[in-house]
């Protein structure tokens, strides 16, 4: 999922929401200028000839305009390099890393109603949640973990003790 040396990838959908949280966190790390590109957008650089407002041509960029297209680039690819090369391939027409964020998060996260779904879906796995046989303690815990870390992430969020509830009757099913 990345360390501070090496930048988290988007390899599958169902990884999407930690991905996010991880390159957000990544980013403000690297270099907050690219968040908050990703956040405000590319500015556009121009100039006014005759009162009317046209974009400037490169050669005519100042080194702070320079900066500023490196910067925004720099964006657009530290969110590029992010993605598998599987996941990457759909998103290639997007020119500006917000325009590719907002993407990012249209598919994975989806409207209302799918989020509404994922939601519901992991109620309902967390309702049905107990040992499977052959499992150990350990791989139960870890499962445990990333089910409640994922409904917090997709807003539900429990009480410590429905949590420690779960858990215990788990356990049980376990055998300690």
């Amino acid at each position: 999922m990345g360390t501070t040396a090496r930048i988290p990838r988007l390899m599958s959908v169902d990884g999407f929401l930690e991905w996010k949280y991880r390159i957000e966190k990544y980013m403000k790390m690297k270099d907050f200028k690219v968040w908050r590109i990703i956040l405000r957008g590319s500015v556009r650089i121009t100039m006014t000839v005759g009162g009317q407002v046209i974009d400037k041509a490169v050669e005519n960029y100042t080194d702070e305009e320079f900066e500023k297209v490196e910067e925004q680039e720099r964006a657009l690819a530290t969110l590029t390099m992010a993605l598998s090369p599987d996941i990457a391939q759909g998103f290639r027409e997007y020119t500006s890393a917000k325009g590719l964020w907002e993407a990012l998060i249209e598919v994975y996260e989806g409207n209302e109603d799918m989020k509404e779904s994922r939601q519901d879906m992991l109620r309902q796995k967390f309702n049905m949640f107990n040992y499977i046989p052959g499992e150990t303690l350990e791989a139960q815990l870890q499962r445990f973990i990333t089910l409640t870390t994922d409904m917090n992430i997709s807003g539900i969020f429990l009480t410590k003790s429905e949590i420690n509830k779960k858990l215990l009757n788990a356990l049980l099913d376990h055998g300690i």
